[in-house]
This record gives C-alpha cells, sequence and structure tokens, in this order.
C-alpha cells in the first residue's frame, strides 16, 4: 500500500512541475513583437547535411514574435529533422488584448484558428501569424526550442530552407508570409535562438 501512495505521490508531483515548467507566459495589453519579419537572399548556398537529410537555404530569415502555440513531434518522417512547429505572431498578432479573442491550436503540422468575433481583420491574422517548422542547426538550439512556452517572445535568426532525402522526399519552405492553406508554414533552420523569459 505504501508503494501505491509513493508512486501516486511522484506521479502528481511529475505532472505538476511539467505543468509549472510549460506554463503560459502573460504580458498584458500591448504589441510585444512590433517588427515584420526580415527575409533576404541567402548568403549560404551551400547544402548542409542534417540526420542523413540534404538541406538547401533558400533565403536568409529572421524573426522576432510571440510564440502563439507550440507543439513537439517525435512520429512523423519530418521530426527526424524538425522537432519543434512554432505557431509564431508578430505585429498585433502578439497583441494579448487581441489574442484573447482568437482561439489558436496546432495538429498535424498545421496551425489552426478561430474566432467569434474579428478583433482585428482576418489579413491581419493570416499576414501576422504563420506555422514553422523548426530545424535546430545543433543539439543545444533543439534542447532550446523544446523548452520554448506559449506566450514567450523569441528571436530566431537563420534560413528559410527545402530539405531533400536520398529516396526523393523533399520539403520546402514558403517564402511568403500572406499565403494561406498546404504549403504556406516555414520551414525554419535555426542557427540561433534567444528566449525572453
Amino acid at each position: 500500500m505504501q508503494l501505491k501512495t509513493w508512486l501516486l505521490i511522484g506521479l502528481i508531483s511529475y505532472g505538476a512541475l511539467n505543468a509549472w515548467q510549460n506554463r503560459e507566459v502573460k504580458h498584458g495589453p500591448g504589441v510585444v513583437a512590433p517588427n515584420t519579419p526580415e527575409q533576404r537572399a541567402a548568403s549560404a548556398h551551400q547544402n548542409l547535411q542534417i540526420n542523413g537529410y540534404s538541406i538547401t537555404p533558400l533565403q536568409d530569415f529572421s524573426i522576432e514574435a510571440r510564440v502563439l502555440s507550440k507543439t513537439n513531434y517525435s512520429a512523423d518522417r519530418e521530426a527526424d529533422i524538425s522537432p519543434v512547429d512554432l505557431a509564431l505572431g508578430w505585429g498585433d498578432m502578439s497583441d494579448e488584448t487581441v489574442l484573447s479573442q482568437i482561439s489558436i491550436n496546432q495538429s498535424r503540422r498545421f496551425y489552426f484558428w478561430n474566432v467569434e468575433n474579428f478583433p482585428i481583420p482576418r489579413q491581419a491574422i493570416e499576414t501576422q501569424s504563420a506555422n514553422m517548422h523548426m530545424i535546430p542547426a545543433d543539439a543545444s538550439i533543439e534542447k532550446q526550442l523544446k523548452r520554448v512556452r506559449k506566450g514567450q517572445v523569441v528571436r530566431i535568426s537563420g534560413a528559410l530552407v527545402e530539405v531533400k532525402a536520398q529516396d526523393g522526399w523533399s520539403w520546402r519552405s514558403s517564402l511568403s508570409r500572406s499565403d494561406t492553406g498546404a504549403g504556406a508554414c516555414e520551414l525554419v533552420l535555426v542557427k540561433s535562438l534567444e528566449i525572453d523569459t
């Protein structure tokens, strides 16, 4: 009986610690990431190899944004190179007043949002937020990505890329912030990551 009690206490403690470590960061009203993402011609054109995949930089990319949602992946093929997706928002989509009126979630590598009444125009939601597939450049960045919490402001620098495998499989980043639907997500090689606490 004592063993069951200690196991139960251990499970409850683990759950409480996990919930605390992943708690949402609140900022209060106001835009916390005002700038649009920056994209320019790729400075490095050579292919990189990560976990047996060929990574080709398409455009250099940097972003400061609020984390709207985060999902870790381990079961799909894409998880070989991209274990974390971040739904990110900037401009009005980094304002808690706006976000409190939008339901946001992620599933199967997609980002979904829903509103009862639009707090900002639909186009602003679509062009000031995006689901981004993160490819960590090294193990240290992968650990950082997995510690990111909803609500935090992150600064990411790297490149939008295309990924190819020897069997012909490929995965290519969108190069636009205004597209929506399948193929509209950014595929980001993360070379540096800063997280505001």
